[in-house]
């Protein structure tokens, strides 16, 4: 293979696009056998490139998994042409789906990946996989109410949540952990213990933390949370 640019390289590998690969060039994001790459670099593709930790293999699916932190307003669709959609929201360089919702009013992690086998295999198995959120209520919360939704509550359609980790926090504020994912779930559960949710914001998925991700900002996988991640799937 004759010497290309390393941008394009990445681009033919189906890895990102020009402007994206540069930018992570600068960023210092990608080794070349393990130096750093420089802007106009050129490469044969015998060589070892890593992108954020990822090595590049040509011939194979480039997978990628990223934790977004949603602010309020925006709206869980891949619809194009809805106004405030997450894919236009994350601008990510290549195709990608989100993998489960958070209401528009709600904020916090979500993932995005560009695999949709992995979409499915945690959609199907979303009964065995933790979400845990931070939760604003407008009243003061009595242990009478966190037992409640500890032990499950019904949430209508004939449904009693499941028991629920909840630790509470401050006298409006607690932390819940489920691990399902019914439409509005966290809302309605506040509603049938006698609270209105103020404020609500996921901090994890599986072993997926929020952590410092900034509103509006996303990150890649590190390699050991996508192993981690797949291998409870």
């Amino acid at each position: 293979m004759e010497p290309i640019r390393l941008n394009k390289y990445l681009v033919d590998a189906g890895v990102c696009s020009r402007r994206a690969a540069d930018k992570l060039i600068i960023e210092g994001k990608i080794t070349i056998d393990g130096v750093p790459a420089v802007l106009g670099v050129k490469v044969t593709g015998t060589e070892k490139i890593v992108v954020d930790g990822k090595p590049v293999i040509v011939g194979e699916k480039h997978r990628v998994i990223i934790a977004y932190h949603k602010p309020v307003g925006i709206i869980c669709t891949s619809d194009p042409n809805a106004q405030d959609n997450i894919v236009e929201a994350v601008g990510y360089p290549e195709r990608i789906f989100h993998i489960g919702r958070l209401d528009v009013a709600s904020s916090g992690l979500i993932l995005l990946t560009n695999d949709g086998e992995i979409v499915n295999k945690i959609l199907r198995a979303e009964g065995n996989h933790q979400k845990e959120y931070i939760v604003k209520v407008d009243v003061d919360v009595t242990e009478e109410k966190l037992v409640l939704l500890r032990n499950g509550v019904d949430i209508g359609d004939h449904h009693k949540t499941l028991p629920a980790k909840v630790i509470k926090m401050g006298p409006k504020m607690f932390a819940v952990t489920i691990i399902e994912g019914r439409n509005r779930q966290i809302r309605r559960m506040c509603e049938a213990a006698g609270l209105i949710v103020v404020g609500l914001k996921r901090i994890r998925v599986i072993n997926i933390m929020l952590d410092n991700i900034p509103p509006g900002k996303w990150r890649h996988l590190t390699p050991a949370e996508e192993k981690k991640l797949l291998a409870s799937l």
